[in-house]
């Protein structure tokens, strides 16, 4: 497809902007399926899972190895990630698009070359964050995974609400150059797409790829092992099989219990939960807004760095 320019990337965001109704709900507000999948912390399970699909893609693994710091500073990068993640979905519309706009920015000074042969890419090949085939993959990888991690921990999706979530996110994708007419018109088209991309050379597991997933899956310490180990299991629950295969990861019938048990637990725990506790912050604050009564969600925010301090894995030395 090519990489995705300036030009058509202002064509992509215009469309976006002339197909929002009320730019003070943003690209979807309340009611939508995106909403309703978004708002659910237990998505976050699916973490592991959608960072090893996009960086199976080589152009997104050197992307992240060589302009990230995915090692030295793995909580900031994930909450910086996110944070533009859900000021796009649960913002009004400038803060969607200045959020879109900051990415955008920062895509454009990430080039470079690969450093290896790798599937149907050579070594030398130059690379791009706005490549425009790796965009949507990367916009891919996001809507698969949180599909698949809703219908498994929180309840099953009827095809109708697929198409639906499929179809609001196409204003998303719209945000970072992606235009409709570019990508799988339909829900079923799109799941062709993603098992096509997935088995083709396009998907195949570099060196980087296999040192970040090395890393995410190293525990800060002792005491970690276990939740590290559970995690482990999870992300490759969540994984094709060639790319468990690719990133060695083990998932035999001990992996495969821990996961089938572990969301049984979810399922049955998440709805006796407080309200409070199953709503990620940016949604809590999206709703204050609506409501005419903006104010942060200080301790949602309070929880949700703790929670990823817990986690993180140790530092390289």
């Amino acid at each position: 497809m090519g990489v995705v320019d300036r030009e058509a990337f202002e064509a992509s965001v215009a469309e976006v902007v002339a197909a929002v109704r009320d730019p003070k709900l943003g690209l979807h507000g309340p009611g939508t399926i995106s909403w309703r999948i978004s708002r659910e912390p237990i998505v976050f399970l699916g973490g592991g899972a959608a960072a090893l699909l996009q960086l199976a893609h080589p152009f997104v693994a050197y992307a992240v190895a060589e302009h990230s710091k995915t090692q030295t500073d793995p909580v900031g990068r994930f909450q910086r990630t996110f944070e533009y993640v859900y000021a796009i979905v649960f913002g009004d519309l400038e803060h969607a698009l200045r959020a879109a706009g900051r990415v955008r920015r920062m895509h454009e000074r990430i080039v470079g070359t690969l450093g290896e042969d790798a599937g149907r890419f050579r070594a030398g090949d130059p690379y791009a964050a706005n490549d425009e085939d790796s965009l949507l993959w990367v916009h891919a990888t996001l809507t698969h995974t949180a599909v698949r991690v809703y219908e498994r921990a929180v309840s099953p999706l009827e095809p109708r609400d697929k198409e639906r979530y499929w179809q609001e996110s196409k204003r998303f994708a719209g945000l970072f150059g992606l235009r409709a007419d570019r990508i799988p018109s339909s829900w079923v088209e799109f799941e062709e797409y993603f098992r096509a991309t997935v088995a083709s050379d396009t998907i195949a597991v570099t060196r980087p790829a296999a040192d970040i997933a090395r890393f995410l899956f190293r525990p800060k310490n002792a005491g970690a092992i276990p939740f590290t180990r559970w995690y482990r299991a999870m992300t490759a629950g969540l994984l094709p099989k060639k790319l468990r295969r690719e990133y060695a990861l083990p998932y035999g019938p001990v992996e495969r219990a821990l996961l089938a048990t572990s969301l049984r637990a979810v399922r049955l725990g998440a709805p006796v939960l407080p309200r409070r506790a199953r709503e990620v912050p940016a949604y809590v604050e999206a709703r204050h807004r609506l409501a005419g009564n903006p104010q942060p969600d200080r301790l949602g925010r309070a929880l949700e760095s703790a929670v990823l301090r817990a986690i993180r894995p140790a530092p390289v030395r």
